[in-house]
């Protein structure tokens, strides 16, 4: 199965995994980061839809898609800042204890969502793996297995 495949999958079961989440979610700052994320897989699967060819190329959508992750890369730090923990949360307790690190794993998402090219189907296909695996990486490290 190739990485932009295996990206599609993990983004609509982390999608899938969010929406389900933010159900009884109690506290509003976990659920604007719940949010955040939820969008980050909602972009992350427009691009990796279209890298695995599960949808067309739409350059309009793509460019939208990487827009969005960049911003909401800028913002990961911002949302997570307040340690605020909720029963449905699966932010580790690691994000506060590894500050620093984790910050640098959002930069790595953003880095890799401003280094992909929307403009061809090539581009966006070359630029998945990148995402995908800036996202594993900061939830290897800092999202809970709920």
């Amino acid at each position: 199965m190739r990485f932009a495949t295996k990206a599609v999958i993990i983004s609509l079961a982390l999608s899938a995994g969010m929406a389900f989440a933010k159900e009884g979610v109690q506290d509003a700052t976990v659920k604007a980061r719940m949010d955040l994320m939820g969008n980050n897989a909602l972009n992350a699967g427009i691009l990796g839809g279209m890298a695995s060819g599960k949808t067309g190329f739409d350059a309009s959508a793509a460019a939208a898609a990487k827009a969005a992750l960049i911003a909401n890369a800028t913002n990961i730090g911002a949302k997570f800042e307040p340690e605020v923990d909720d029963p449905v949360s699966e932010a580790r307790p690691d994000i506060w204890m590894n500050w620093e690190g984790f910050l640098e794993k959002a930069k790595g998402l953003e880095t890799a969502a401003g280094a992909i090219d929307v403009s061809s189907l090539e581009g966006i296909q070359a630029g998945m793996g990148a995402i995908g695996g800036a996202c594993k990486a900061c939830h290897s490290d800092f999202r809970a297995k709920k």
